[in-house]
Parts: C-alpha cells; sequence; structure tokens
C-alpha cells in the first residue's frame, strides 16, 4: 500500500537510511515543499536501478530540487549514476539528501518482477512504480527516465496508474517522459543515483548472507555461476533470484531435463 511518508521507514517498499546522518534522514520522504511560481519552480526527477538484473530488486526513485538548486546540483557533480564510481555515488547521495525537497524511494521484489515478467508487463510495472513515487512526490514538473521504446505510451502509462491525477487535470503538475533522462535532466541524474546506492545497498543485505553472488546482473559469470551452483544443489533457484529471467529458467530446465534421464536410466537397470 502507497502512502505520504512522514517519517522514519515503516513500510518495506521505503527506504530512509544508508549511514545518512539523523538530521537529513529528518528531510527524506517529507514532502513539505510548497509548489512555487515560475522563479521558485520545484523539479522533480524519477529514474530506476536494477532493472536488467538477476538477483535482487528493482529499485525506483524519485527526488524534487527547487529550481534554484540545480546549479548546486550541477556543481557538486551529479551525473548520470553509471557515470560515476560506486565511491562517488555515495558521496553524491549525502549530498543529494542535504539538498532535496523531497526523496520517495520504491523498492519492487523479485517475485513482483516475477509476475508481471511472465505476462510480458515489465514496463507496466516500471510505470506503476513509477506513478506511486510521483504520487507522494510534490513538483511542478517531474521527469521521467523512459524505459519504453515509445515514449508517449510509457508517460500515458504512468498517467494511468497515478492516482493523484486531479493535480495534473489542474495544471498543477506537468510530466515529461523521454529517453535519456539520466543523462539530460540534471534531477534525473539525482534520482539515478539514489535508486543505484539503494540498489546496491539491497544487494549487500544478501551479499551479506550469501558470498560469491557478483554484480547480480546475467552477464556476470560469477553471478551465472553461483545461480547455476545452488540449482544444482537445492533444485530450485534461490529466493532473491528473478525466476523470469532467461538463463534462470534454463538452468531449471536443464536440471529437470537430467534427473529425468537419470531416473528413466535406473528404470532400465531395474
Amino acid at each position: 500500500m502507497t502512502r505520504q511518508i512522514k517519517g522514519p521507514i515503516v513500510d518495506s517498499h521505503y527506504h530512509y537510511h544508508l549511514g545518512v546522518k539523523i538530521d537529513q534522514i529528518s528531510k527524506l520522504g517529507v514532502v513539505s515543499a510548497k509548489v512555487g511560481n515560475q522563479t521558485n519552480r520545484i523539479l522533480g526527477g524519477v529514474d530506476e536501478a536494477g532493472r536488467g538484473a538477476v538477483i535482487g530488486p528493482m529499485v525506483v526513485a524519485g527526488v524534487s530540487f527547487r529550481e534554484k538548486d540545480m546549479r548546486e546540483l550541477k556543481r557538486i557533480g551529479v551525473k548520470d549514476s553509471k557515470e560515476l564510481s560506486r565511491k562517488e555515488r555515495a558521496e553524491k547521495y549525502g549530498q543529494i539528501v542535504g539538498i532535496a525537497k523531497s526523496i520517495c524511494v520504491y523498492v519492487v521484489q523479485t517475485t513482483e518482477i516475477d509476475d508481471h515478467v511472465t505476462l510480458n508487463r515489465l514496463n507496466n510495472l516500471e510505470a506503476l512504480a513509477m506513478a506511486q513515487v510521483i504520487d507522494n512526490m510534490k513538483a511542478d514538473s517531474i521527469f521521467v527516465d523512459c524505459c519504453d521504446v515509445n515514449q508517449e505510451k510509457f508517460k500515458a502509462n504512468i498517467l494511468c496508474n497515478l492516482k493523484r491525477r486531479i493535480r495534473i487535470r489542474n495544471g498543477k503538475l506537468t510530466i515529461f517522459s523521454f529517453h535519456h533522462a539520466d543523462s539530460l535532466h540534471l534531477a534525473v541524474s539525482a534520482a539515478s543515483i539514489v535508486a543505484k546506492v539503494i540498489r546496491e545497498e539491497e544487494l549487500g543485505s544478501i551479499k551479506k548472507l550469501h558470498h560469491g553472488i557478483g554484480s547480480g546482473y546475467p552477464s556476470d559469470k560469477k553471478t551465472a555461476g553461483f545461480i547455476k551452483s545452488w540449482i544444482e544443489e537445492v533444485g530450485v533457484a534461490p529466493p532473491f533470484v528473478r525466476n523470469s529471467w532467461l538463463p534462470v529458467k534454463k538452468l531449471l530446465r536443464e536440471r529437470v531435463q537430467r534427473h529425468l534421464v537419470l531416473s528413466l536410466e535406473s528404470h532400465k537397470l531395474v
């Protein structure tokens, strides 16, 4: 259930931690900024991290700033999270928290991802998560990094999932959705950093219990080897792995086939 957050995290979809100072934490999730005039507008950015991963959740983050703070974001070197090292992201994260008017984060768990991928609706799921984040942000304009080939279709998908569409009808909110927004708009760059840092912490929590999982992406040989070994030993994929991903489905199918062959051979010997 999505709701407006007024303090420390209590809903598993929202994360306000990561070692940020207590006085900074109090700013997170508190939607206190009033929509301003043209000289003091509130601008928001929304982006995700971990969409293509095979291990762990996808994280969607929304961050809003006063328009005049865009200069400060540029000064401290905010850019697309993919262009920054892990250390740089952590540093920028703390600075973003200090500048932001509000931050809202939605963590999409692997089971929810699997349910939608099975129906070929991953873009719909991302649009739904972004809509829930936007519903908890106050801004004059919100810029969204578009994952769909069709930018207008993705924007329409977000609009359909908004619960507070009256803000758009009343002209109090405008949403822009376009490709590469994380590198073209500073507010989205900031959101990409927040999403990436929280995604990395989510993965870190898994790594504390299970060593050798790698980056969590299917192209990582270490990650692929970890999943393969687990399936060989246990017979099912780890609970934090996306069963709907093709490499995982292939490994599960191959194991079933091997055991079927072994079973048939053992019957022939009897």
